[in-house]
């Protein structure tokens, strides 16, 4: 167990500047990298994406910065969380495992995804089931917009991202999580922390 770690943030949205992971990466020291990619509008965008093509919806820059970076970050032991999955971690994961391929990373790198936040297909069920889904300001049900909803996702946190890390992931990709989820993972995987470490939790999601 660590009594230290360091965390860089690398993106802050999707189109942040690209270079500033690899600055990460490349300066360092640092033991994990974590990318935030997502907003609500984010996820609209990808899920029309997604519409026209079944292997799109994800941050597709992602890619590419993992081929540059992968390299260092295995040498080095840098481990990546990132949300970049969007609404297909699947197919975002699988475009990452095949720039590994080509980064001549096969066998060297263990990818991850965490899924089970995008609900969109369930709505439907959901409504038909008489979970009404209200508005919390306006207590206004869904059915009364649902012809205009264009994604639908419950957040996950961090506890997914840290079974993943505990099975010796070094790359994780994930739909919608909280945004501090991101980091406050590796601080539970690494610290040992409990589902019950409410304080520590704090601290870590304030950090």
């Amino acid at each position: 167990m660590k009594e230290r770690i360091r965390i860089a943030s690398g993106q802050g949205f999707w189109g942040d500047l690209p270079d500033a992971p690899v600055r990460q990466v490349e300066g360092g020291p640092i033991d994990y990298l974590m990318l935030d990619y997502l907003a609500e509008v984010t996820m609209s965008i990808m899920q029309k994406q997604r519409a026209r093509d079944k292997t799109a919806g994800y941050a597709r820059d992602f890619v590419p910065l993992m081929k540059q970076i992968l390299p260092a970050c295995v040498e080095r032991n840098i481990r990546v969380t990132a949300n970049a999955g969007g609404v297909n971690p699947e197919g975002c994961a699988a475009a990452v495992c095949e720039a590994a391929r080509e980064a001549g990373l096969v066998g060297k790198v263990r990818i991850c995804t965490v899924t089970g936040d995008d609900i969109m297909e369930r709505l439907d069920d959901l409504l038909a089931r008489g979970i009404e889904l209200r508005n919390m300001d306006t207590g206004e049900p869904l059915a009364a917009v649902r012809d205009r909803i264009q994604s639908a996702n419950a957040y996950l946190g961090a506890w997914p991202i840290v079974e993943a890390l505990n099975r010796s992931a070094q790359v994780v990709i994930t739909g919608r999580c909280t945004d501090t989820g991101l980091t406050l993972a590796p601080m539970i995987h690494e610290f040992g922390w409990s589902k019950t470490d409410w304080d520590k939790m704090a601290a870590g999601t304030v950090a």
